[in-house]
């Protein structure tokens, strides 16, 4: 029997489902910050980015069933979430984009595919454009890529549990667990700043991506989700009925058929 969180309640009640035991677990050091990433399973490798003032245990419903389709699943905390760290230079996604390719170099990883989730599918999205060899293809979920593709922001039931969710974990895993309302201030101050990225820069992409947009996305417009499906060379726009922002969370069978038939595409067994 399929259960439904569509509107948060066993989020923000009990967070995702636990991670299971991870192969490798460990940090980079980077000027000051340390980016935490932990690895699973063995196969051709996916990277799976998370959204903003989140951290890598909301994938807790995708990571089991990659591990089950014999995938090598990589988590990375974003700088100053979960539990990385982060140095007095501003947030900004080439600059998370950086820290990804840092991990993969640690892990040796030539190649993976990335899904990104909001800001973490437009860091999948930089790398796809400043490292093209090393990204398979990129699973770009409920995001922008200019500040045109942003809703207005009103808040909702769902969005507030969210919030509340963010707000107790960060206090368990950061280093800094009082420092919530600063660390939402600075990430806010990215997200309405950036992305910018120009028609003539998306159509420089040159690696598989899909366009993944929830039906009730809170925060993104569903006309720009069918622009950049335009727009990036032969990228192909999925709807996901019935969800928003939060599809992997309030649906995962549905959203992680889409994954596994995207990453089906893009990585070869074996690999």
């Amino acid at each position: 029997m399929k259960r439904y969180d569509d509107d948060l309640r066993h989020f923000e009640a009990h967070g995702a489902p636990p991670l299971p035991q991870a192969a490798e677990q460990g940090c980079v050091e980077r000027d000051g910050a340390r980016i935490w990433y932990a690895t699973y399973g063995a196969g051709p490798a996916v990277i799976l980015l998370h959204g903003g003032l989140g951290h890598s245990g909301n994938w807790g419903y995708q990571v089991p069933s990659l591990l089950e389709v014999g995938r090598r699943v990589v988590l990375i905390d974003s700088r100053g979430h979960g539990r990385s760290t982060r140095d007095s230079r501003p947030y900004s996604y080439e600059l998370m984009a950086s820290d990804v390719l840092a991990v993969m170099d640690c892990l040796q990883l030539d190649s993976a595919a990335v899904v990104g989730w909001s800001d973490g599918a437009c860091t999948a999205l930089v790398l796809a454009g400043q490292v093209p060899a090393r990204i398979a293809g990129v699973f770009f979920f409920a995001c922008n890529m200019d500040p045109t593709g942003t809703k207005e922001f009103e808040s909702t039931p769902v969005i507030d549990r969210c919030f509340r969710r963010h707000a107790k974990d960060y206090a368990k895993l950061s280093s800094t667990p009082d420092a919530f309302e600063d660390f939402v201030a600075a990430v806010s101050e990215m997200m309405s700043t950036q992305p910018n990225y120009s028609a003539s820069d998306l159509a420089e992409i040159r690696v598989p991506v899909v366009i993944v947009q929830g039906e009730h996305d809170e925060f993104i417009k569903g006309e720009h989700a069918e622009y950049l499906a335009r727009t990036i060379p032969q990228a192909e726009l999925i709807r996901l009925s019935k969800v928003s922002h939060f599809a992997p969370l309030q649906r995962p069978e549905l959203f992680n058929g889409a994954m596994h038939r995207f990453l089906d595409q893009v990585l070869a067994a074996g690999d």
